[in-house]
């Protein structure tokens, strides 16, 4: 009768981690041996261990990456110019503690996109705040925000994430909204939040697509200051994969 008023309250203390793991406990016999210190340890450590599980939980919903992916599952056997070592760098936190941004570059269908999501899933272990988007939807919405007075709203949200991933951009020229929403956007981030961009033009180009020199010139320093660059090549993994099907 105690031990159910134990996990009752527990449950109301909203230490749902404890609750459980206090429960599971008193179930094994082999456990009984432990001294209090010793039991009570397990229980707080249960109990960290879940919230821990939950936040990662709620990051990743939050994140909205495009697919799951994780550093461990990138494949280095594909031919497209893969930098082992440059990756082993970007599996410790430093990048994003010093706000440096990571540029992929390469043609369609070289996982560029599943690498930009292995790094925010990453991120997002360490309990960081993670925001996936595509880069023409990203435009579309800030031109809609602007119409229902939401743009600076939108603009300060961006500006909050630690690690902004925007996937496919410059796909096209940018419009004169476009390129000033860039920068805005890149401007809130520079030095304060690590951004990872993908996209199938070469960085050499993105002064030239960008448009306005000015304004190319300032996204460009912003963006390409202090980064890590991985620049891929080769065929699509997508036709091989077709290919061996």
């Amino acid at each position: 009768m105690l031990n159910e008023q134990t996990v009752s309250t527990l449950n109301a203390l909203k230490l749902f981690g404890m609750a459980k793991s206090f429960s599971d406990k008193i179930a094994h016999p082999s456990l009984a041996d432990l001294s209090h210190q010793e039991f009570f340890g397990l229980i707080v450590q249960d109990e960290k261990t879940y919230r821990e599980n939950l936040r990662l939980k709620r990051l990743l919903l939050n994140a909205k990456l495009k697919q799951p992916a994780c550093l461990e599952d990138i494949d280095y056997h594909h031919p497209r110019g893969l930098n082992k070592q440059l990756l082993l760098e970007l599996s410790s936190q430093d990048w994003i503690t010093h706000h440096r941004n990571v540029l992929l570059t390469g043609p369609t269908g070289v996982g560029k996109s599943f690498i930009a999501c292995a790094l925010g899933n990453f991120a997002a272990r360490f309990g960081h705040t993670v925001l996936y988007l595509r880069a023409p939807r990203l435009f579309e919405t800030l031109l809609q925000s602007k119409g229902d007075g939401s743009h600076l709203k939108t603009l300060t949200r961006l500006a909050k994430v630690q690690l902004l991933i925007l996937d496919d951009l410059f796909l096209t020229p940018l419009s004169d909204a476009e390129r000033k929403d860039l920068l805005e956007i890149i401007e809130d981030r520079h030095q304060k939040a690590s951004t990872v961009i993908t996209s199938q033009c070469p960085t050499k180009q993105w002064h030239h697509i960008t448009g306005e020199p000015t304004i190319a010139d300032a996204i460009c320093d912003r963006l390409l200051h202090h980064c890590y660059k991985i620049e891929l090549k080769g065929e699509s993994i997508r036709k091989n994969k077709k290919s061996q099907n």
